[in-house]
């Protein structure tokens, strides 16, 4: 056991209130110990994820801010609990804290379940590693274990060249399926590069007038375009929702009358979902894409950042230089 464990303390970005990047500021907190099951994970990078500024602004379900933000964890096992088999100290480690009361990946240290976790590839450094748990979980779970994703299926992918949506491009190809996605021009190059088959400018295009039928959709924006994306979709198909926009019942009552399935998720911790997105990686299929880093105390300026809306692929923060 580590004996500085619960004592000594550690750098942490946390908020006193709700409001904008700027309440996020460093504090000194205790370093967390392992309790059954659990590990401490030593964090080299953390990914910034849409969600982290929305709980930092304040949702209804929370009366008080999160103490520490931040699911997306890249970095060493330093301790581990009772009954832990997965893992030993020293292990390179990638993961998601556990949706949405796990979260604590903005600091030196991290604590979860050991089945949050899966073994880093060795392909990929922490940074980078650290991109991928949230989104490529949101993705996984979304395209394959919701919509039962086959070979040759025709799959719509909106804001395909976000956080979860280029990770997204990648899964449905791996999966043999043919992959449309909606982004700007400027990012059409990008896209194709992560395998897409057919890009649609949505500046320029109105994706229901070109995309022809599909058998899923992956919809991470709500509103119009979620209502509109159910027209392309095969009688028997499915959009999955990963966003909710306040209007599901009139979007659920069209999916019923036009024969397709309105699926609203969120992501969960998930070992299997880990290990398989390890494994994708491992074999050159997934790439996050890393727009910009942060050190830890910046925080603020990450989330500034990705509240433009203008962030093509991902956000991290690094906790420690692996230089």
């Amino acid at each position: 056991m580590n004996e500085n464990a619960g004592t000594s303390p550690m750098r942490a970005i946390g908020q006193d209130v709700f409001g904008g990047p700027e309440v996020l500021a460093e504090v000194e907190l205790p370093r967390p110990a392992p309790g059954i099951g659990e590990v401490v994970v030593r964090v080299h990078a953390a990914g910034v994820n849409p969600t982290d500024w929305k709980l930092r602004a304040g949702f209804p379900w929370l009366d008080r801010p999160i103490q520490v933000l931040g699911w997306d964890v890249s970095g060493v096992v330093d301790e581990v609990g009772l009954g832990v088999t997965l893992f030993k100290p020293g292990d390179e480690v990638f993961g998601m804290l556990p949706y949405p009361k796990g979260a604590g990946a903005y600091a030196d240290y991290a604590v979860a379940t050991a089945r949050s976790f899966a073994r880093k590839p060795a392909n990929v450094d922490h940074v980078h590693a650290a991109a991928l748990p949230l989104a490529a979980l949101t993705a996984h779970q979304a395209l394959v274990d919701t919509a039962g994703l086959r070979p040759g299926q025709r799959v719509l992918v909106h804001a395909a060249a976000g956080g979860v949506g280029h990770l997204a491009v990648q899964i449905a190809k791996a999966h043999g399926a043919h992959v449309i996605a909606t982004a700007g021009a400027g990012k059409h190059e990008l896209l194709r590069g992560l395998g897409a088959d057919e890009v649609v400018d949505y500046r320029t295009a109105d994706f229901a007038d070109v995309v022809g039928e599909v058998d899923v959709v992956l919809d991470p924006l709500g509103g119009d375009v979620r209502t509109r994306s159910l027209d392309v979709l095969r009688r028997g198909g499915v959009l999955v929702a990963i966003v909710s926009d306040g209007d599901e019942a009139a979007a659920a009552e069209k999916a019923a009358q036009l024969g397709v399935r309105l699926e609203g998720m969120i992501v969960e911790a998930d070992h299997g979902g880990m290990r398989a997105i390890a494994d994708l990686v491992a074999r050159g299929g997934l790439h996050p894409h890393v727009e910009a880093t942060f050190p830890l105390a910046e925080a603020a300026k990450a989330h500034a950042h990705g509240e433009t809306g203008r962030t093509t692929g991902k956000l991290v923060l690094v906790v420690r230089d692996e230089g």
